[in-house]
């Protein structure tokens, strides 16, 4: 190992000894159970030390700059630690957030992280995993290309990687493109998994408010009768009182 890796390797190991140093076992028996780590749950065998969101971001300010090299990051990744994870996620999330922005943009790093991603979507397997960075990292890499990949991660056997692919297209309505987002959750209507149900219900939610309230009504004229009732609960729940009482009938 090189010095610039050997410094980069320390580096990466202060900043989870910094999330570990913040660990608290009361925070982690409620995250615990937030997360359903408990047997027969979908966090079953991952390890809380328990450090919130909001504090892993707080103690990410200082390595955001630092430009750590992406085979750290990625060996990182596959820590048993969930907040490591985390942290390591919002970290990528944040690079390619960076890489898209006109005055900062690098194509390189962007294809690089998205690369990186879909190597490692087996140490991305809890919902806050995912939704802290699919919509820049997959989303993001994806607004100027083909997003065949995103239909086959919605066919795929993991629940993760069907969420991925439903919570990546947050970016994609974010610059005002929906295709992709109705039709992802029409390819969901019969999923077994109720975080599914939640992430296409909150994506479809976006597309209505953020880009067209008729193009979410069209969606749910054809498709209400089919939604599962969680999905369509979250769909409408931007619409008026009277609209929302309709489709939840016709449900």
């Amino acid at each position: 190992m090189g010095v610039l890796d050997g410094k980069a390797a320390l580096i990466t190991q202060d900043l989870l000894e910094a999330v570990d140093a913040a660990a608290d076992p009361a925070v982690a028996e409620v995250l615990a159970r937030y997360f359903q780590l408990q047997p027969g749950g979908y966090g079953h065998g991952d390890q809380m030390v328990g450090v919130k969101l909001s504090t892993i971001r707080g103690i990410l300010k200082p390595y955001l700059q630092v430009g750590l090299p992406l085979p750290e990051l990625e060996h990182a990744l596959t820590s048993p630690i969930h907040e490591h994870r985390l942290a390591i996620l919002c970290l990528l999330a944040d690079r390619a957030a960076r890489a898209l922005k006109p005055r900062t943009a690098n194509p390189a790093e962007l294809t690089a992280i998205h690369d990186l991603y879909l190597r490692s979507t087996a140490y991305i397997n809890n919902w806050d995993l995912v939704d802290c960075s699919a919509p820049q990292v997959v989303g993001g890499y994806l607004f100027d290309k083909p997003r065949d990949e995103l239909y086959t991660l919605i066919r795929s056997s993991s629940l993760w990687e069907r969420r991925i692919a439903l919570v990546a297209t947050q970016f994609l309505i974010g610059q005002g493109q929906t295709d992709d987002t109705f039709r992802l959750a029409a390819e969901v209507l019969d999923d077994k998994e109720d975080l599914i149900h939640k992430a296409s219900g909150w994506m479809l939610r976006e597309a209505g408010k953020r880009v067209s309230e008729a193009e979410l009504r069209d969606f749910l004229d054809e498709y209400a009768t089919r939604m599962p009732r969680t999905m369509l609960r979250y769909a409408i729940e931007r619409l008026d009182q009277v609209s929302r009482k309709h489709y939840l009938g016709l449900r």
